[in-house]
């Protein structure tokens, strides 16, 4: 391109969207649209496969685009739907991450090669269709999950729908970039470091990292050795909540299986008063990273806003230590390398081999003892909710970077440049605990920024619970990217 398009804030208007405008429509009201007859899932479907084609050489969010199969499910739920079924997404589309099995689809995880399609979809997937969902295709997502862009010698850049020179993080950019620019109403993204949550924040999104195992991650037994979820990504708490529900539950293999919870009869009620933590200062890591003032000043523009909502929000830093990186390290590189060997032949960057080599050195005494540290982790970060209900920082230190930042630079310049970027979420991870993302404005040039809230175990329904609050106060979801199709 040569100019970079630049999104603008369009107000959505607050009554019920004409059925015409189905880019407008989020997930509920989407199945809601289907239940009431007002639209079919063929029209919606075809709608939102024509959205993708029409967009695809330029915002590029998409690797696998599910047309036939697609348009065939939809006829099927619309006959369901004739005959009176009711399910909680019934002809409804949506996107999942292409690190995520869909039967009948290769799975690449942002390798080049070719690759054999899966014979069985993923657990969450399965629910997914259970809940009566269409899958319409698989987005794109950097090698291996490992970077906070979202692009690749395989596919290019996939770009932000709020500025075509910037990325809209990653490693779910795909998933967040198909959701902010109204090509499907909700997606899957997965998160090992923030890579629901980093994307959300520079989209304008609302995305939820649950509680580990709550989203079941099978065929794999626990995924980067604990430290990767899934989760999704929406313009409102409502959808995203939603597809929480959807996707929930536990495979008979999953090494993790938390307490059910429901999340979406959460939103609009009452979480009492909190006290919740204000979060500026970062983990400690290696790399120095600034917060960049803007960022700053959203996150302390959404903590009054919680104060008129009548929290207690104090200044305050979880007590994380140094041991918490000891603990991430070593799971992170021996996941990369875990999921590289389970894709033989795959087409990687020297950066992914770099680190693929880091991986396999620390795979034996070192991951061992990152695994045991995290009951440690859990009782010496634990005590603080003593204190303290909630924790409420920055998502990411800076806003999105240009798409090509990492073009051209060796593994330690980029490691560098990631973690001075974002520096906040991964500790979540290692914990192994939600957190949610919510939007919480725009930069002076125009860019979205987000704040994260984040629980102790199992605490998704007072996460969401706060965050449909603060929507309806901040009203984020009013506001969208000029279109791409």
């Amino acid at each position: 391109m040569s100019s970079p398009k630049r999104g603008r804030l369009t107000a959505v208007p607050d009554p019920a969207v004409p059925p015409e405008a189905a880019a407008e429509l989020g997930l509920a009201a989407s199945a809601a649209a289907l239940a009431e007859g007002v639209r079919t899932s063929v029209q919606v479907v075809t709608a939102a496969l024509e959205r993708i084609e029409a967009s695809q050489d330029t915002l590029n969010a998409f690797r696998v685009v599910r047309r036939e199969r697609a348009l065939e499910e939809a006829v099927e739920a619309d006959r369901r739907l004739a005959a009176g079924e009711r399910l909680p997404l019934l002809g409804v589309p949506v996107a999942v991450k292409d690190d995520t099995d869909v039967a009948g689809e290769p799975t690449a995880f942002g390798c080049g090669g070719e690759f054999p399609v899966k014979a069985a979809d993923a657990e969450s997937v399965r629910r997914l269709r259970a809940a009566g969902a269409v899958i319409v295709g698989k987005t794109n997502t950097c090698e291996l999950g490992q970077l906070p862009f979202t692009s690749g010698a395989a596919f290019g850049y996939t770009r932000n729908p709020w500025a075509s020179d910037r990325t809209p993080g990653g490693s779910s950019g795909g998933s967040a970039a198909a959701v902010a620019a109204g090509l499907v109403p909700a997606a899957l993204g997965s998160d090992g470091a923030g890579s629901v949550r980093i994307p959300a924040s520079w989209t304008n999104l609302v995305g939820i990292k649950p509680q580990r195992g709550r989203i079941s991650t099978w065929p794999h037994a626990e995924y980067f050795y604990g430290l990767t979820v899934i989760g999704p990504l929406a313009r409102t708490v409502a959808d995203a909540a939603l597809l929480l529900d959807a996707a929930s539950g536990a495979h008979a293999g999953d090494l993790h299986s938390p307490e059910p919870v429901t999340v979406s009869d959460a939103v609009g009620r009452d979480p009492g008063r909190l006290r919740i933590a204000l979060s500026l200062r970062p983990p400690f890591t290696a790399v120095r990273s600034t917060l960049d003032p803007q960022v700053e000043a959203a996150a302390r523009r959404t903590a009054a806003t919680l104060r008129r909502l009548g929290h207690a929000v104090t200044i305050a830093d979880p007590h994380y230590g140094m041991r918490i990186g000891m603990s991430f390290l070593p799971r992170s590189m021996a996941g990369i390398t875990r999921a590289a060997a389970a894709m033989p032949g795959a087409v990687v960057d020297p950066r992914t081999t770099a680190n693929i080599r880091v991986g396999r050195a620390l795979a034996g005494p070192a991951l061992l003892a990152a695994r045991r540290l995290e009951p440690i982790l859990h009782r010496r970060v634990g005590a603080f909710f003593r204190d303290y209900d909630l924790v409420l920082a920055p998502t990411t230190a800076t806003p999105a970077p240009e798409v090509a930042a990492i073009d051209g630079i060796g593994a330690a310049a980029t490691n560098q440049l990631i973690t001075a970027a974002c520096p906040y979420t991964w500790p979540w991870n290692v914990l192994g605990w939600p957190s949610v993302n919510v939007p919480a404005g725009f930069t002076d040039t125009g860019l979205p920024v987000g704040t994260q809230l984040m629980g102790p175990a199992s605490s998704e329904p007072v996460l969401v619970s706060v965050a449909a609050q603060l929507e309806s106060e901040l009203r984020w979801d009013r506001h969208r990217p000029e279109p791409w199709w």
